[in-house]
């Protein structure tokens, strides 16, 4: 049971990775050589028809298309696709524990609440994973009580926001309320009643809050640090690593990146330290190297 699953989730397979195939058959023995070679015709026309099936889809024509309500025993992958993005939405408000509208971040739940038609056609969280992104492994800022991804992953600008700054009774900064969000971290303040630096709940990228009268501004910090992204190829495969070392320390660890170009290998990269460094997140830039 466990070596079907396993073949389940494995990626389809290129053109050129079959045709090598087709070039080992020759040198099996005989007799197994003549049922892997009806096997991996049989492998072929499936390939074949489900291309063809594809093209037809998306042409909107042909014997295949069907008009609007009628169905056939195929499940349409469109469908399919929001199948999947509504069960990685779920998912994350049950880990992550904050819902996309009408309601305030929170840890994550014993009972899953009632999610209504509004949360879904107003939740930025599942707009953002429609969109093919991936969530955030940890409740992003927000803004009037919806998720504001923008300002943690969007282009750097300056944000008016309305803010305070709550101190203890010495004086003593504790914590910030931006954009109605009383989630803020202040890590150091520069000027006095002026300047300062905060963290969304000592996550993602840091902040610079400045007071200027009445008004506030709100703008993310460039990266403070920089990690190595490693292109390496050996034997025809290419890869990418990310070389991470922690702070103070001298021990490199390497760690593989799912792949295919230097975009896509940044990408991936943040994912990882979204998960396994969430302090870090957004305050690290990659430097390409060969």
């Amino acid at each position: 049971m466990d070596d079907e699953i396993s073949l389940q989730m494995e990626e389809p397979l290129e053109a050129e990775d079959l045709m090598a195939m087709a070039d080992r058959i020759d040198s099996l023995a005989p007799d197994t050589a003549e049922w892997v070679r009806r096997l991996f015709d049989e492998c072929l026309r499936a390939r074949m028809n489900e291309a063809l099936l594809m093209a037809a889809q998306s042409e909107g024509g042909g014997s295949d298309a069907r008009a609007p309500g009628e169905t056939t025993g195929e499940f349409d992958p469109q469908l399919a696709q929001v199948a999947l993005d509504a069960a990685e939405w779920l998912k994350t408000l049950w880990d992550v524990g904050y819902m996309g509208a009408g309601s305030f971040p929170a840890s994550p739940r014993s009972a899953f609440p009632l999610v209504e038609l509004e949360d879904v056609l107003k939740s930025a969280l599942f707009a953002r994973i429609r969109q093919g992104k991936r969530p955030l492994p940890f409740p992003p800022p927000t803004r009037d009580g919806l998720p504001w991804h923008d300002l943690v992953e969007g282009e750097m600008m300056v944000h008016e926001v309305v803010a305070e700054i709550v101190r203890d009774e010495r004086g003593a900064p504790i914590a910030a309320i931006i954009a109605g969000c009383a989630d803020w971290q202040v890590v150091q303040e520069i000027v006095l009643n002026t300047d300062c630096l905060v963290q969304h709940r000592g996550k993602g990228p840091l902040f610079r809050l400045r007071f200027v009268g009445d008004e506030a501004t709100l703008e993310r910090e460039p990266p403070r640090c920089a990690r190595t992204i490693r292109f390496q190829e050996r034997g025809g495969f290419r890869s990418y690593i990310l070389e991470w070392v922690c702070d103070g320390g001298d021990e490199i660890t390497a760690v593989p990146l799912r792949a295919a170009t230097w975009e896509r290998a940044e990408a991936e990269a943040a994912n990882w330290i979204a998960i396994n460094h969430p302090e870090l997140y957004g305050q690290v830039r990659f430097i390409h190297a060969e």
